[in-house]
């Protein structure tokens, strides 16, 4: 077992090696956007264990930060990273050279996962093992001049011994001490170098800036059709729901840690399987095809029940119907594998999207080009199936072919095969824990099941009778749909639940379930104190 005092001297190599990670991290990245945008080392790590995350851990990771899951996944991918550091220099000053081969292997690691990538290049594996050999390199430079140091200053003989002829440790001489002080400045200047080259990364890369100019100077094509929302669908309501959801605020679940940054010009979408006729499309191609405007409402699955991970939008696009229609899908194809270019998959009922409902190739979201993050230049928006099966983001391939050959990203992963909407209803007002004062007041929310649509909402007051609700005007079976009821409050602790009844005539059942693997069920209600 180490000895209090070699642990303190071992202090400085855990802190050069921490710095020398961070340098060698910085340099990965600023490599990465010089060479291989897509390869960024942490993007290909964090890429690696969302690819091998079960069902289990997305949903967690997905109800503890929502959208906020990517941010979280970078953050604990750099808490590990130092730890793991910090275990290479202490292994690096008591065993050499083992510190080094750990960080070596760290950066070879990163290569061979940038390699499986499905958008990697003949340099993706360059940026992380750059990485690994400059934090191995440094760590190495660093505890030998520590190492050095200590030995320099570490006495020939005894001093002061008493009688049993033992020594006490010599007090630190003033040139270890200025040689532990060295490193640890060294390491600092290791960890700021490291954040610069990070910065820089980001200056370098002009994707995304280049991108945004590019969608900035956009013109959409005018719709053929187009969708009128009628006034009486927003009931203005106070904490509310608006129905259109603002773009800006709508939500962002998808596996991309870096977002591809596609040029119109250059996007191709090809459509081939179990067809009659292969199809290239191009985005001019696209473009001058008929135009139809829509209003759909798009839910994620791991939407928790009263989750906000579901907006509405009016959306631009080309039916899929119409797309498919000209490669002639075989009698024997039942499943439309689409690909975006970062190699996620989705796997949707060949029926879904050659049916009456509008299933778009889209272009547009509220009235301008798609978000960046939200799939431009083209995406899918298919009313009626969770997003996981249906919703690929910057959609490069259609494949026509079967359940039972092909799989999406996450049906091997645990999450069910097709995914449609399950009938739910959420409460937006009051809002839970809030304090209301006695007298009149209102509850409401919204209330959907996609491509079926709802026909009543009811309100429950503690165990009380369920009382129906006012429903606004839905604009279409396709969006969701929000409600109200008047309350008369009385003082006291009051518990409220609601539930939908689709247009087919059900009603939501109140069996609890966790979003895996299907979607989450059960009655949205909240606790509150009348004051």
């Amino acid at each position: 077992m180490a000895s209090p005092s070699s642990r303190r001297r071992a202090v400085p190599a855990v802190a050069a090696a921490i710095g020398a990670t961070v340098l060698g991290a910085g340099l990965g990245e600023l490599a990465s956007a010089l060479v291989a945008p897509a390869s960024s080392p942490f993007a290909v790590i964090g890429g690696g264990m969302i690819d091998i995350a079960p069902a289990w851990a997305k949903d967690t990771a997905i109800a503890l930060f929502g959208t906020g899951d990517k941010a979280a996944l970078l953050a604990g991918i750099a808490v590990l990273l130092l730890a793991v550091a910090g275990v290479a220099g202490a292994l690096e000053w008591r065993r050499p050279p083992g510190g080094r081969i750990v960080l070596i292997a760290l950066g070879v690691i990163g290569a061979v996962v940038a390699t499986t990538r499905a958008d990697a290049g003949p340099l993706s594996l360059a940026p992380s093992l750059l990485a690994g050999i400059a934090a191995a390199a440094v760590t190495a430079l660093l505890v030998r001049r520590l190492r050095q140091g200590s030995t320099a200053d570490s006495p020939a003989s005894p001093v002061d011994g008493d009688a049993a002829g033992t020594a006490p440790l010599p007090a630190p001489r003033p040139g270890a001490d200025l040689t532990r002080r060295g490193v640890l400045a060294l390491s600092g200047v290791a960890v700021l170098a490291g954040a610069l080259a990070a910065a820089g990364s980001a200056a370098v890369r002009g994707g995304a800036r280049a991108t945004s100019a590019v969608r900035a100077a956009l013109r959409l094509p005018r719709p053929s059709t187009t969708i009128a929302v009628p006034a009486s669908a927003e009931l203005g309501i106070d904490g509310l729901a608006p129905v259109i959801t603002p773009s800006a605020s709508f939500y962002r679940i998808d596996t991309a840690l870096v977002v591809p940054q596609l040029d119109p010009a250059t996007w191709t979408l090809r459509i081939h399987g179990l067809v009659e006729q292969e199809v290239v499309l191009r985005w001019d191609d696209l473009v001058e095809l008929p135009q139809k405007e829509t209003v759909a409402t798009l839910v994620c699955v791991s939407n928790e029940v009263g989750g906000s991970l579901i907006g509405t939008a009016r959306w631009l696009g080309v039916p899929l119907r119409d797309i498919l229609a000209r490669a002639r899908p075989t009698a024997e194809a039942d499943m439309v594998l689409s690909r975006s270019v970062d190699g996620f998959t989705a796997s949707t009922p060949l029926e879904a999207l050659t049916d009456e409902r509008d299933a778009l190739l889209a272009i547009g979201m509220n009235g301008e080009p798609l978000p960046i993050e939200h799939g431009f230049p083209v995406r899918m928006v298919v009313p009626g199936l969770y997003g996981y099966v249906s919703a690929t983001k910057w959609v490069s391939e259609l494949e026509v072919t079967r359940f039972d050959r092909a799989e999406g990203y996450w049906t091997p992963r645990g999450w069910s095969e097709r995914g449609p909407v399950k009938l739910a209803s959420r409460i937006d007002v009051p809002q839970a824990g809030a304090r209301v004062t006695a007298g009149t007041t209102v509850i409401a929310g919204v209330a959907w099941q996609t491509h079926v649509g709802v026909s009543g909402v009811e309100v429950q007051i503690d165990d009380g009778p369920w009382q129906p609700a006012t429903l606004a005007t839905a604009i279409s079976a396709d969006t969701w749909v929000q409600w109200s009821l008047p309350w008369d409050a009385t003082s006291g602790a009051h518990t409220v639940r609601c539930r939908a009844i689709s247009a087919d005539g059900q009603t939501q059942t109140a069996e609890r379930a966790t979003p895996a693997p299907d979607g989450a069920t059960g009655y949205d209600e909240l606790t509150l104190t009348v004051a």
